[in-house]
């Protein structure tokens, strides 16, 4: 997977993040738009940190530290979807773009790794 379109996908996933936060915070919900807020933003500045690693192990660990945030952000989406605070198909909508991300996470996560043998 093209490392841009990763940077690409996590940035527009952020602001759909951002937005869900604003809609929340309308609805009087802090709790999981707090915690969604920090993990779905950290994705893409992990992913962006990764660009400047020291060395090809710290660049596996900040993208595994990304991974991380889009597995805690799936949970909390889930969590909003279960308690009535995200409809289905918005649910459905910004899971598929998590998953979509975690599975580029988890392919430049191997190859980097491989590429370290």
């Amino acid at each position: 997977m093209s490392e841009s379109k990763l940077k690409t996908q996590s940035m527009d996933f952020a602001i759909s993040i951002i937005n869900l936060v604003k809609r929340l915070k309308a609805m009087r919900e802090s709790i999981i738009s707090n915690q969604i807020g920090r993990s779905g933003t950290s994705i893409g500045a992990n992913i962006r940190e990764a660009q400047y690693a020291h060395g090809r192990a710290d660049f596996i660990a900040k993208l595994q530290i990304a991974l991380k945030e889009a597995n805690e952000t799936g949970y909390w989406l889930e969590l909003l979807f279960k308690t009535d605070y995200l409809s289905e198909a918005d649910y459905k909508a910004l899971d598929s773009v998590c998953t979509s991300i975690r599975v580029m996470l988890i392919s430049s996560i191997n190859t980097a790794k491989e590429n370290l043998k």
